[in-house]
């Protein structure tokens, strides 16, 4: 299989996922939806750390762990909810990588961002559009990874967000193994095009704010312009 066919298994499970997204559901539940869905669409396995559904709600959406000390929390999908999944399928050595930030409102997930009601979940994924939209303008096949970092790490300090990830990055290229990764940070002087794949995955918070955001694709140059799988 091709990134676009394994990323394209990611998207299908995503979609799927919305439609089983049910109050009083166990995050360990969804989790196990997640993955078993992905695996009956031809993943083999999941690339990092053979978790394939990291998922994380609520309070715990501004969290920003390691792969290796991740456990899913037994907290139930509340009326009013927001949730953070991000899948990991891996058919032999190609890779998927795809998140989003999902709203439950009065029970329901809001597919529209702008008819999401509370204010800061959606001026929240607002932002994340944004800063997707920014990458496409910004990014040219010798920008470097750490200009990218600088760029995109500023505009969201000045827009009064912060960079919730662990280890201050914005995403990674797509390897064969998570040792060879090199990442969207500070330092790293490597051009965009110089890898085939590349993931963007801001996970940021309004300062002050108890819940995160993130939004993740895959994206390649195309004849010089930058593109989403």
């Amino acid at each position: 299989m091709t990134v676009a066919e394994v990323q394209l298994i990611a998207k299908q499970t995503m979609l799927f996922i919305k439609e089983q997204i049910k109050v009083g559901l166990k995050l360990p539940e969804l989790r196990q939806i997640a993955e078993s869905k992905m695996l009956s669409l031809g993943a083999t396995s999941f690339w990092y750390w053979d978790v394939g559904a990291f998922i994380f709600s609520g309070k715990d959406t501004t969290r920003s762990i390691s792969g290796k000390r991740y456990k899913t929390s037994k907290k139930l999908i509340d009326y009013n909810d927001i949730i953070t999944i991000d899948l990991s399928p891996q058919v032999g050595n190609v890779w998927g990588d795809f998140a989003r930030t999902i709203v439950i409102e009065d029970g329901v997930v809001i597919d529209d961002i702008r008819k999401i009601k509370n204010t800061d979940w959606r001026e929240g994924l607002l932002m994340e559009e944004k800063l997707h939209e920014l990458l496409l303008d910004f990014a040219k096949p010798k920008t470097t990874f750490e200009q990218l970092y600088h760029f995109i790490n500023d505009y969201i300090h000045n827009s009064g967000y912060i960079n919730c990830d662990f280890m201050g990055n914005l995403g990674h290229s797509i390897a064969t193994d998570k040792k060879d990764r090199i990442y969207i940070e500070k330092g790293n002087a490597a051009t965009l095009s110089s890898v085939d794949y590349f993931t963007f995955e801001p996970h940021i918070a309004i300062k002050g704010s108890q819940f995160g955001y993130k939004r993740e694709d895959i994206y390649f140059f195309d004849n010089g312009r930058l593109k989403a799988l």
